[in-house]
């Protein structure tokens, strides 16, 4: 795998030192969606294709004539569409005012004004609900939370959005994680977050995020930023794109070095990605190919005495994370007829992760007279090597022990989609009708051990060699040895039809069936195979009221099936370290989820400025919701579970003011996530009772999900060459993860204020600088608790425990176009 990844950058390498050729596209970042232009004949006995609604049920972005054939005029009109599936692209999206769902768009100048190279600091500015957590402790390894369904790479955490790149799904087989480290960012062309549509298939509980990459047909320049600053920060981009003819190459290289805020807390980003395209009589194919190989100290949450002595505190440490990430994606569209377009994806994916994690231990000496020896669990129990004999004890008298462990995923995935759009009128009204299958196969070989060692005085457990067996009753520890094999298959249709030029219907769905295999490799007690098939309808409207003011309503159902993750450790009697020691493969239900969404949209052009809002509410209902859920026995050690139903409901609304010297937009989103279903769980909270146990009751709030999200943001020129702006973000109090009981006090609220500049030296070179966190508030975005007692010389006494977020810190650097 690394010799893959230096092959493809020392590629990424000579496409940048291609010679410096014409400017890039830029523009404002106020929201406009993906425009597609209809082109009237070219010659009056030609036919008029239909692949587009008529220009007048569409919204015109701008229009205008071109010369045409044989001397005639052509008018051109855009048409802002968005995408309904997977395999859409601007060619095959529908209209945006027939979307039934809320439309969230994030256009390449919003990401390119956040000057950063992690994609979710753009989604937390553009998007109204959503929240991003740093669970992991490292910036590039948050999770992103949308209307309290969460997209994370923090294997553990139960998963409810599907990721697409380039209509390929890449959530990881082995337990649906987005690791969002691996998507280079200055090559993203476009975000779009989709919701209430199960034609995206398996865990789009809450929605989809859609991204859009960049080729030579729509980028054609060259562009290289540096960037450093604070913590560290050491950063450096390339992007290049050029058009040849039919032919299109598209080539983006970056690197990231930050030293973190916290001990241990280094990132390593290096990331490529290049497209070559070809273009011919309306047909275009893609073969689009990147390499990711990244480094991180990973600290996770922080007891919150060590927080009050030092706000960079870690609690047990190494704790590393290693991503590696090979991908190679065909990707073709073909106009068959002029109303019959077919859209075609291969695709094949090699992931590699390594993880090193520092933690207490279920380990001790046992009980007199036999303290020569290691138990587990308690003073009785044997600890056992790996050969199945009880270990002897190595270490001295009062040592604190520890141990390290250690997890190998590698997961090598690939399949296709494909996918027919089709235009003609239906009883002489428009109707856009579309079907698709897709089929994804993977193979997963999971491996972990766990080393004995001793944690010293400043929480680093050292390594003694003395590796663990299966030990422990009923806690579990021991090595893993896992494969895993995944195979989805979809089926989907979705119809629109035009009731009239003002009214239109959707209404659709998908087949999921998915098929799960585990085969343990050192015993037989991870062995099961498990099939989830589910079909998910979906059937919405909306309605064109004026030519500024859309309404839209709809439902629509998506499931999710267990993860192979999620079924190796869901037996809670035999609690495992979370993504670590699995132990039994007892069976989960999958998740289902219907929600209802309604709303509005609307444009309006005052003299002044240009205002685009939208205002709408939603319901999600889930039933046989899966949580983790953390042992009060063992800290780090828990089981995922069915915890009946559970619902998600809340408002959004949205608002932004474009002029020529100034724009400005502000949002805010209500989530109210509660159980419904009465329920015991084991936590660690304090106000657990003494089997560790809490009782949920219906009513209670899901913890990690704030109530409250508001953001502002502004942009202003002051000069032609010389532009300020500033983004403001409040996000509300929330229950700790552990206390679904709703007990413990709250995590208190936040705000958090950033600035950023630029200055246009000249045509091709801008210098720019950014603060975030401008007032230096010392607030956390997570949080969770912990035993106070597994390590017993820390004295602990509170048993919170925080993930402390990013200080007030400064960057500068310098963009230079061609």
């Amino acid at each position: 795998m690394r010799a893959r990844v230096l092959v493809l950058a020392s590629l990424s390498a000579a496409v940048v030192a291609e010679s410096v050729l014409a400017a890039q596209d830029s523009g404002s970042y106020t929201t406009e969606l993906p425009p597609v232009e209809i082109n009237p004949p070219e010659h009056p006995n030609k036919p008029v294709p239909r692949r587009r609604p008529a220009a007048s049920t569409a919204p015109t972005i701008s229009s205008g004539a071109r010369s045409g054939t044989g001397g005639h005029s052509t008018a051109i009109t855009r048409v802002r569409v968005f995408p309904t599936t997977p395999a859409s692209t601007p060619g095959t999206a529908l209209d945006a005012d027939k979307v039934p769902s809320s439309i969230n768009f994030v256009n390449t100048p919003e990401i390119e004004r956040t000057n950063s190279l992690n994609v979710m600091d753009a989604l937390q500015q553009s998007v109204a609900g959503v929240n991003i957590s740093n669970v992991a402790g490292n910036e590039f390894q948050s999770n992103i939370e949308f209307r309290g369904f969460v997209a994370s790479p923090v294997s553990g955490t139960p998963q409810g959005l599907a990721v697409y790149q380039n209509g390929v799904r890449i959530n990881e087989a082995f337990g649906d994680t987005v690791n969002w480290d691996l998507i280079p960012t200055l090559a993203i062309k476009s975000i779009a977050v989709v919701t209430n549509n199960p034609t995206y298939g398996l865990n789009a509980l809450g929605g989809a995020v859609a991204i859009q990459m960049k080729n030579g047909f729509n980028y054609h320049g060259t562009e290289v930023d540096i960037m450093g600053g604070s913590f560290g920060r050491i950063q450096g981009a390339a992007q290049w794109g050029q058009q040849y003819g039919n032919w299109a190459v598209y080539g983006a290289l970056e690197g990231v070095h930050d030293d973190g805020y916290r001990r241990f807390g280094t990132s390593d980003v290096r990331r490529f990605y290049g497209d070559v395209g070809y273009r011919y009589d309306g047909n275009e194919i893609h073969l689009n190919v990147g390499a990711a190989q990244n480094n991180f100290g990973a600290n996770a949450t922080t007891p919150i005495e060590l927080l009050q002595q030092y706000w960079g505190a870690i609690y047990t440490s190494p704790q590393t994370t290693q991503n590696q990430v090979g991908y190679l994606n065909l990707t073709g569209k073909f106009e068959v007829t002029p109303t019959w377009t077919i859209d075609a994806i291969g695709h094949y994916r090699a992931f590699n992760q390594h993880t090193v994690d520092g933690n207490p231990t279920g380990t001790q000496a046992c009980d007199p007279p036999n303290q020569t020896l290691l138990c587990f669990g308690n003073g009785s129990t044997p600890a056992n090597g790996l050969n199945g004999q009880q270990l002897a004890n190595p270490f001295p008298a009062g040592a604190t022990l520890g141990e390290i462990d250690r997890t190998t995923t590698n997961t090598n995935t690939g399949g296709f989609s494909l996918q027919a759009t089709n235009t003609d009128q239906l009883f002489g009204h428009e109707n856009r009708f579309v079907v698709g299958t897709s089929f994804d196969a993977s193979v997963t070989h999971f491996g972990a051990t766990a080393e004995l060692g001793t944690i010293g005085n400043d929480l680093v457990v050292s390594g003694g060699g003395i590796f663990l067996g299966q030990s422990g009753v009923p806690v579990s520890d021991g090595p893993v040895s896992l494969r895993t094999t995944n195979q989805y298959t979809g089926l989907y249709a979705l119809d629109t039809f035009d009731v009239t030029k003002a009214f239109s219907v959707t209404a659709g769905g998908r087949f999921n069936d998915a098929r799960i295999s585990l085969q343990d490799q050192i015993g037989t007690a991870l062995n099961g195979n498990e099939v989830y098939q589910r079909f998910n309808p979906i059937i919405g409207a909306t309605y064109k009221i004026t030519s500024g003011l859309t309404a839209y309503a709809g439902y629509s159902e998506a499931n999710r099936a267990p993860t192979p993750l999620e079924l190796g450790c869901a037996n809670p009697n035999q609690p495992c370290i979370i993504a670590t020691f699995l132990v039994s493969d007892p069976p989960l239900k999958q998740v289902v989820s219907r929600t209802f969404e309604a709303g509005f949209r609307g444009t309006h052009d005052f003299s002044f400025a240009t205002l685009d809002w939208k205002v709408g509410g939603f319901r999600a209902t889930n039933t046989d919701d899966i949580l983790a859920i953390p042992s009060p026995v063992l800290q780090g050690f828990g089981f995922f579970q069915n915890v009946g139903d559970t619902r998600r409901q809340g408002v959004e609304a949205e608002a932004s003011l474009k002029s020529a010297k100034w724009q400005a937009r502000a949002s805010y989103a209500f989530i109210d996530a509660r159980f419904l279903d009465s329920l015991r769980l084991q936590s660690n909270s304090p106000f657990a009772d003494s089997n560790g146990d809490i009782q949920v009751s219906p009513g209670n709030i899901v913890p990690t999900i704030p109530r409250h999200r508001i953001k502002a943001s502004f942009d202003y020129s002051v000069t032609d060459d010389f532009k300020i702006g500033g983004d403001a973000l409040f996000v509300s109090s929330q229950y700790f993860f552990g206390d679904e009981s709703n007990q413990a006090p709250q995590l208190p609220s936040y705000a958090v204020f950033s600035a950023h500049a630029s200055y246009q030296l000249d045509k091709n070179y801008q210098l720019f600088g950014r603060i975030d966190n401008l007032f230096d508030n010392r607030y956390a975005t997570y949080a969770t608790f912990f035993d106070t007692n597994a390590v017993p010389s820390a004295n602990f006494t509170d048993p919170r425990s925080l993930a402390p977020a990013r200080p007030r810190a400064f960057y500068a650097g310098l963009k230079a176009t061609f």
